[in-house]
């Protein structure tokens, strides 16, 4: 009853021993309540309450109870961390006991085998029981073995025969009314099915687990930890991160178990070092070394010492004793049988080379190379980096862009298993090092046009493909609405003077969390990008006027790769670093210039934009030809307002994440029709003064009330005559019908208050009558607008993530069906964008681009520091 009904079984051992009972009944509810206490509270009073329970045992006169209660104790010596007393515990008990409970011990002991790495002891323990518990019919027993075998087998990397023991398993916890270990069933199919690389499933395994936990009240530390093993493997290291400091703060403060607690610091400083935070691995790692020794656990402490080692690496620390250390940590988990012993190798590998030790390199490399034909994604992509770093040591080019190639190919069929954009994106940053390599190798060999090929190899993949569509799931729908609902009223409390209520944050922050979880369990339904990028397409479409204008940056320098003409031409630009800092002085610039009275600061920022130009454009602007051009900027360079560098400014200019996303949105054909939506949020300072403004001007004052004509997901429609659009307003700009009339329109405007979420991006809105309409609500259309005019601010904010990814509202949209957007980059003025507005729809009307419609309406506009600024803020992104 201990793990069915844990409270439950703690009450009736308590009351038990309140009716002073016999040595033998005594015995069994002090080992009740410390099985309680070991897994649920305080190991100290764990090991009083099992210490009572053997004297008992041996009071009783009984072997077997002995037996019983010493492999009991064993495990929550071991969990204390003192190993060599829960061993001997052990020996005590396997001789004391026979049959049946022999079994059981010899489970138990395999149990503490598997905590202290020892697999093999472990398998050899298992095996000796299972036999055993199957002949005496011993159901939860036998489940309980096979699941452990399971863990073990998983552990040394055979998932066939894991999942083999899972599902008989989890055939026999369905005839039990063991509650804990069904939980402890899913948890387990859900680490299986991240071993086997399905990310979407594992996470959604080890949520339903966490909920079955939650209701039983029982602790989830274990679960914490491989869910944290998920995570990063989605590229969500400081989550991870944050969870297991999390954990640790909790199991500190119950006393818990020393075991867990040396595995959390493990999972948190592999997390920090995934998360760039070297110090915080450097910290985490070394405790986690020394409790791992202390507890005997030599499989965790070479584990741990190669998460040390790394973030040594990472803080600067290279020297041929880390050659020593990574090579030495690298035999014994191969002795182990440990799937990470390849990272080792390639650690070791890549420090020799650091300090031009070739034949060092060479030996450790190889090692690690052989993992590239077998096993889960990411082992491949480690076997892969191994051999790119061989070649690159070896001098062959082509031997670096080979393994490139193939690995990220791994790389791109893993990421194509997720459905949800976040994890698409975050995962490409397995993938950087591969990418940088071939990038450096094909600027030494390969000349500008293969330069472009591997820089658009591994940039903006999140764009290549439309996310999976969110399920029809009425728990999803359910809680957005919901989330909506609550987020408005945080707004009103907000806008109104006071502060939200506490509650409201608490419930919202509760809601988002529970969508996030939903939308990561998506599994991805599209296969691999087949659709290579090809420069003579490219060329093609650019034709003799236009210029595209790639930006590369490799070793923290910028190369310009300027396309067009029928060729490519690569100059050196400034560095990385000092772009970054100008651009945020001019974001500075440009918010204080959306207030007036900031006249001053306005040759201050037209500098700024001066030096952006030659830190990113260098000597390749005196070479931009009079025609359109197009720039195509790495994710970390997404604030830039490129239409502030004066070369620029005059030009009819378009931002794309990509050169492929350029080429879709070129090819991409407006919807029959031309049905048009205008849309006006509120609480805006200008009250959206453009949207009834152009409402008259098509003559749709009164089209907006008309019914709802079908809502996406492919039904028909009312035709829409072209010319008179949908205007959606007060009451009626919500967000169900919003996303109706969206779906599908040849054009959209929307005048809404714009909120960039950093934190978390997927959260970043447009705030509607009834809420937030979110990116997630985006992804649920059919297809986008083909144009889309966002007239607020920060709109075209991005977070960038992953190699080169951006997550926001534009990249939202233009997987989606959208060929081109406007958006804004910074805090503007509400008024001054009005004229801006109108301005662009005129030459829209008379039949002009975005890019061509928005460089004549920043012509058209005032020339006082509002309205240029305001100007300057706004891109054109895409091709439409």
């Amino acid at each position: 009853m201990v793990f069915a009904a844990p409270n439950e079984a703690l009450t009736r051992a308590e009351e038990l021993l309140g009716a002073d009972p016999a040595p033998l009944h005594a015995s069994i509810a002090h080992q009740v309540i410390g099985i309680w206490q070991r897994d649920f509270g305080d190991t100290r009073q764990a090991l009083d309450h099992l210490r009572r329970a053997r004297d008992l045992a041996a009071r009783a006169d009984s072997a077997e109870r002995e037996a019983d209660v010493l492999a009991t104790l064993g495990v929550a010596l071991v969990h204390s961390g003192r190993t060599r007393e829960g061993l001997a515990a052990f020996e005590r008990g396997v001789a004391r006991g026979s049959g049946h409970t022999r079994a059981r011990v010899l489970y138990r002991r395999a149990y503490v085998w598997w905590v202290l790495g020892r697999h093999r002891e472990a398998l050899e323990d298992v095996r000796r029981a299972i036999p055993v518990l199957r002949q005496a019919d011993d159901v939860i027993w036998t489940a309980r073995a096979l699941t452990l075998r399971a863990t073990v087998h998983l552990a040394l990397g055979a998932v066939e025969r894991a999942d083999a023991d899972f599902t008989e398993a989890e055939a026999l916890w369905d005839t039990t009314g063991q509650e804990h270990d069904k939980a402890d069933a899913v948890e387990s199919r859900g680490l299986a099915a991240f071993r086997s690389g399905d990310v979407p499933t594992a996470l959604r395994l080890l949520d339903e687990a966490e909920e079955r936990y939650a209701k039983l009240g029982t602790p989830t530390f274990m679960l914490t930890i491989r869910r944290c093993e998920v995570l990063m493997a989605a590229g969500l290291a400081t989550e991870a991160l944050a969870e297991a400091d999390g954990a640790i703060a909790a199991l500190d403060g119950i006393g818990g178990q020393s075991t867990r607690k040396a595995e959390l610091l493990l999972v948190a400083a592999r997390a920090a070092r995934l998360a760039g935070e070297a110090q915080t691995a450097l910290a985490r790692a070394a405790v986690a070394v020394r409790l791992f020794a202390g507890q005997r656990r030599t499989w965790y402490e070479t584990h741990a010492r190669l998460v040390l080692i790394e973030a040594r690496v990472a803080t600067g620390q290279g020297s041929g004793r880390l050659v020593a250390d990574a090579a030495a940590v690298a035999e014994r988990l191969a002795a182990f049988g440990a799937p990470a012993a390849p990272e080792a190798s390639l650690l070791a590998g890549r420090i020799a080379l650091d300090l031009g030790w070739t034949a060092d390199a060479e030996r450790h490399l190889a090692v690690a190379a052989r993992s590239r034909h077998g096993g889960p994604p990411l082992a491949r992509m480690t076997g892969w980096a191994a051999q790119a770093l061989r070649a690159r040591a070896a001098g062959s080019a082509r031997g670096v862009l080979e393994a490139c190639r193939r690995g990220l190919d791994v790389l791109d069929d893993h990421r194509m298993t997720l459905g949800a954009s976040e994890l698409r994106a975050r995962a490409t940053v397995q993938g950087a090092e591969l990418a940088a390599l071939a990038q450096r190798a094909s600027l030494v060999s390969g000349g500008p046009r293969r330069l472009l090929v591997w820089s658009e190899r591994w940039r903006a993949t999140v764009l290549t493909a439309p996310p999976t569509r969110p399920p029809a799931d009425p728990v999803l729908l359910s809680t957005m609405t919901a989330f909506r609902e609550l987020a408005a009223r945080a707004d009103d409390a907000r806008t109104g003077g006071g502060r939200p209520v506490p509650a409201l944050e608490r419930e919202q922050r509760r809601l988002e969390r529970e969508i996030r979880s939903r939308t990561l369990h998506m599994r991805g339904d599209a296969p691999g990008d087949g659709d290579r990028f090809d420069v003579g397409r490219l060329l093609d479409r650019l034709g003799d006027d236009v210029r595209l204008v790639e930006l590369a940056v490799l070793d923290g320098r910028v190369h310009v790769l300027l396309c067009g003409q029928g060729r490519v031409r690569r100059f050196e630009a400034g560095l990385l670093a000092q772009a970054e800092a100008e651009a945020e002085h001019v974001q500075a610039g440009l918010r204080r210039l959306a207030h007036p009275g900031a006249e001053a600061r306005l040759p201050l920022v037209e500098a700024a934009g001066a030096r952006l130009q030659e830190l990113l454009l260098g000597p390749a602007a005196a070479h931009l030809g009079s025609g359109p051009v197009v720039v195509v900027p790495p994710g970390r360079l997404h604030r830039v307002p490129w239409a502030l560098l004066p070369v620029l400014r005059e030009r009819v200019l378009s931002v794309s994440p990509s050169a492929s996303s350029w080429l879709r949105a070129r090819e991409t054909a407006p919807p029959p029709g031309g049905r048009q939506v205008l849309v006006r949020g509120p609480g805006l300072a200008s009250d959206g003064a453009e949207v009834p403004e152009l409402a008259d001007r098509y003559g749709a004052r009164d089209a907006g009330a008309g019914d709802d004509r079908g809502a996406g997901g492919g039904v028909p429609r009312e035709p829409v005559r072209a010319g008179r659009p949908t205007v959606l307003e007060g009451d009626e700009a919500r967000v169900p019908r919003v996303l109706r009339e969206l779906d599908g329109a040849a054009s959209a405007h929307i005048a809404a208050h714009g909120t960039f979420r950093a934190d978390s991006p997927l959260f970043s809105s447009l705030r509607m009558a009834d809420g937030p309409l979110i990116v997630h609500d985006f992804e649920r259309l059919d297809r986008s607008p083909y144009r889309i005019i966002l007239s607020c601010c920060d709109t075209a904010r991005f977070a960038s993530v992953g190699a080169d990814e951006l997550l926001g509202l534009v990249t939202a949209l233009l997987p989606l069906g959208t060929a081109g957007v406007v958006a804004c980059c910074a805090p503007v003025n509400d008024a001054a964008v009005v004229p801006l507005m109108l301005a662009l729809h005129k030459g829209l009307d008379a039949g002009l681009s975005l890019a061509e419609a928005l460089r004549d309406a920043r012509a058209a506009l005032p020339g006082d520091a509002v309205h240029q600024a305001t100007g300057w803020a706004f891109s054109a992104f895409g091709a439409a």
